[in-house]
């Protein structure tokens, strides 16, 4: 089969058609700045790589481009749209209604409408992705949505729930939720079949780290606990966002500087985190920069950040009673070889040992194994991949129906 994959974003949309039989990407591409005059566009085939600024006014237009595109004659992935088996959705939050990827319909529409206030900046943009596909494509094509919260179904209650009073969960559903489902869920699979080793059997915490950065505790083959909240702004903190705070933080900085509840939100969200302590933006590599000439507060973030992944961590095993595989993935879990050196010296303890060649040398892209053969845990590197991921999920449904 040959999925389209799309990941609708504010003001950005990244697609993908990709053979599940074979499992390869046939095209990939991205268009940024939507509704700029000056669009930043990339489209890649097995054959060809195209790179430009190109005006594209909405996303209505952004998807009318790349139907056209993959089926043009030159630049094409297919002959025909016709060859699209069905188009997947990535949606972040399922709340309590999706525990598993469901067929697009009005009632589904509805729902992921009413769960927009719990992740704003992106079931909106995902929705909208939705409802243009809708209008755009045959309704042959069937609509898939897979949800990052989906994988944390099988969380307990006292993972999930809240110390607060117990009327916000039955009223409004307030609980842990947890996101990066889709990818915790791959990596794990994929770490699994690198040792040989039954994922039922296994203990596995999974460190999902990029500019949203989440770790997940799987034990039996099923998330127990992660990082991530009701929202992506809680666990660790990441590019932009603050992570786990004392929640009196928000009414000091509120009463400090005579902020509304939506401007410390903003704050949280877009201007904290490894940006807000740095004051050198959200990307580690301009950090790691930064701090080699010595800025000390670049120093100081990436010291916090690596500090709160090992906490978690260390929690994780203790919840388990243990780890037999440790899982490195996302753009600072793949590429940064220094955090998972640090991360791992501090479980050395326990048995967790690097092979230093094989931690330095698989970045950029490269899936292994970086631990030494005498580690009691195992440590990989797996490169995300939740397109081939929604890809697979899309065809089980359709193949299920």
């Amino acid at each position: 089969m040959k999925i389209l994959v799309l990941n609708s974003g504010s003001s950005s949309l990244k697609y993908q058609i990709i053979d599940t039989k074979t499992e390869q990407s046939i095209c990939k591409g991205k268009i940024e700045e939507i509704g700029g005059t000056a669009s930043k566009f990339s489209h890649e085939t097995t054959s060809l790589s195209i790179s430009k600024n190109h005006e594209i006014k909405s996303h209505d237009e952004a998807f009318e481009y790349i139907k056209d595109l993959v089926s043009s004659g030159f630049h094409g992935a297919v002959k025909s749209i016709d060859e699209i088996s069905a188009i997947g959705h990535r949606v972040v939050h399922g709340g309590s209604y999706f525990k598993n990827p469901v067929f697009v319909t009005d009632d589904v529409i509805e729902k992921i409408k009413s769960l927009v206030k719990l992740a704003p900046l992106h079931n909106s943009a995902n929705l909208f992705g939705i409802e243009v596909c809708k209008k755009l494509f045959k309704k042959s094509i069937p609509q898939v949505a897979v949800f990052d919260t989906a994988y944390y179904s099988t969380l307990p209650p006292k993972a999930y729930f809240y110390p607060i009073p117990y009327k916000y969960y039955q009223k409004y559903n307030i609980r842990k939720y947890g996101f990066h489902g889709t990818s915790h869920k791959y990596v794990a699979e994929i770490g699994a079949q690198m040792l040989d080793k039954d994922i039922q059997s296994l203990k596995i915490i999974s460190c999902h780290l990029g500019n949203g950065s989440s770790i997940t505790a799987i034990k039996n083959g099923k998330a127990i606990d992660t990082s991530m909240g009701l929202t992506p702004l809680d666990g660790i903190m990441m590019g932009t966002r603050c992570g786990s705070i004392d929640p009196s933080v928000v009414f000091s900085m509120a009463e400090c500087e005579s902020l509304s509840l939506e401007e410390v939100s903003e704050i949280l969200n877009k201007h904290s985190g490894i940006k807000g302590i740095s004051g050198i933006g959200s990307d580690v590599r301009d950090v790691t920069s930064s701090q080699e000439t010595g800025n000390a507060k670049s120093a100081l973030a990436q010291e916090m950040m690596i500090y709160q992944i090992i906490k978690f961590i260390g929690g994780y095993i203790a919840s388990m009673g243990g780890c037999d595989l440790l899982i490195f993935t996302g753009g600072i879990g793949e590429n940064q070889w220094i955090y998972r050196q640090k991360i791992c010296e501090s479980f050395y303890f326990m048995g967790a040992k690097l092979d230093e060649f094989k931690n330095g040398s698989t970045v950029l892209g490269k899936k292994g194994i970086i631990s030494s053969s005498g580690s009691q845990i195992k440590v990989v590197v797996v490169p995300a991949n939740e397109e081939l991921a929604i890809a697979k999920a899309a065809e089980r449904l359709l193949i299920s129906r």
